[in-house]
């Protein structure tokens, strides 16, 4: 985790760099304002690295309903592509399930293997290999990461960075 500065006093940290200002452009409303809201030192998150991976696991046999029952009501899930800074924002259980549906409509054979978990108190991150063969008979294999937070026992924000590789020749 990297360094931020923590408040004796309040036993908190904060994220400054990431708050929002009135005269920044609005393709920037896809970070959280850390400034409003405080992370505790002591963490309220039951989510461990079973848990992370038991939600892998719900991704690779493709099912919708395992997966929103690790997320909150209100979750959100920001999308690797889209047309703003943060991809595709959706919001709230219904945008969210339509999103991780269309990821297997995309590509039925989406696979993401080799994973690693971490989890530190309110936040977490998967590291994986995404696999699978696109609409062009291509095959696609590119490493990423989802960057979590969480509330309680529950994923609230799962936010996607892909690395941008070409797609591989079709299998022969």
């Amino acid at each position: 985790m990297p360094f931020v500065p923590f408040h004796r006093r309040s036993g908190s940290v904060e994220f400054p760099q990431l708050a929002l200002s009135r005269r920044q452009p609005a393709a920037y409303a896809c970070f959280i304002n850390f400034r409003s809201s405080r992370v505790t030192a002591s963490s309220s998150s039951t989510v461990t690295t079973d848990t992370l991976a038991a939600f892998s696991d719900a991704w690779n046999r493709h099912d919708v309903d395992a997966l929103m029952g690790f997320m909150t009501d209100d979750c959100i899930f920001q999308t690797a592509a889209g047309p703003d800074a943060c991809g595709t924002r959706h919001v709230g259980t219904e945008a969210v399930r339509k999103a991780f549906a269309a990821a297997w409509a995309a590509v039925p054979d989406a696979q993401w293997v080799n994973g690693q978990h971490f989890v530190h108190g309110d936040f977490g991150t998967s590291q994986w290999t995404f696999t699978g063969t696109a609409a062009d008979g291509s095959r696609i294999e590119t490493d990423g990461i989802d960057v979590f937070t969480f509330r309680g026992a529950k994923i609230h924000l799962k936010n996607v960075f892909r690395k941008a590789r070409p797609n591989l020749p079709a299998a022969k």
